[in-house]
């Protein structure tokens, strides 16, 4: 047998191989489906988006301390334009990052008269509505609020209350925690509170 001959040969074996492999793939992929249709699990068919927010807000005296749309006692609130709602900002960038529509300041800039004082939570409930337009669902969201003081464990059940239903999610679709620096940085030493997000969106 000639060099050439051995070369088609190869070549043909090769393009069986391969042929043999994606029709076995195409099988097992179609009875996985069956499979998965008849136990009712559901399989997504757009990727998981990720979106990662953060906020940090000045203490000053005079202002409430307003987190996750709850008024939490305490001698200082937060300083801003709206009603400086950190936990909620970082949310709300969370959300906007993960459908790649910016960040808080492109949709709610801070020199807009619209937006003096208002609750974030009204801006939470228009955010989620941009990404329905788009045809995406909120899927989970999960929170941390880093703050020296007040201690805020006793009002994070409410903070999720409001969170999800600004977003017309479920509670459980919602996580919110507290820690501090033990006194390092700016929120050890009570000067801001900053928050950090993440969320997860997913086309329906």
């Amino acid at each position: 047998m000639t060099l050439i001959a051995q070369i088609v040969n190869f070549i043909i074996l090769v393009a069986v191989a391969f042929a043999a492999v994606y029709f076995i793939v195409r099988i097992l992929l179609r009875e996985f489906h069956k499979q998965s249709k008849a136990a009712g699990i559901s399989t997504p068919l757009a990727p998981l988006r990720v979106g990662l927010g953060y906020d940090v807000h000045r203490l000053v005296a005079g202002r409430p301390l307003i987190l996750g749309g709850v008024n939490v006692p305490f001698d200082r609130g937060l300083e801003g334009h709206s009603d400086a709602d950190v936990l909620v900002h970082a949310v709300m960038d969370a959300l906007l990052g993960a459908s790649g529509q910016g960040d808080i300041g492109r949709h709610f800039p801070d020199h807009d008269p619209r937006y003096a004082g208002i609750s974030s939570l009204v801006l939470l409930e228009q955010v989620g509505r941009l990404l329905a337009e788009r045809g995406y669902r909120v899927n989970n969201v999960d929170a941390v609020v880093v703050a020296q003081a007040p201690r805020l464990a006793g009002y994070i059940p409410d903070m999720v209350q409001h969170i999800a239903h600004a977003l017309n999610i479920d509670a459980k679709c919602v996580n919110v925690k507290a820690t501090t620096t033990e006194g390092l940085g700016f929120t050890g030493t009570g000067e801001g509170i900053a928050a950090y997000a993440v969320a997860t969106i997913v086309s329906p």
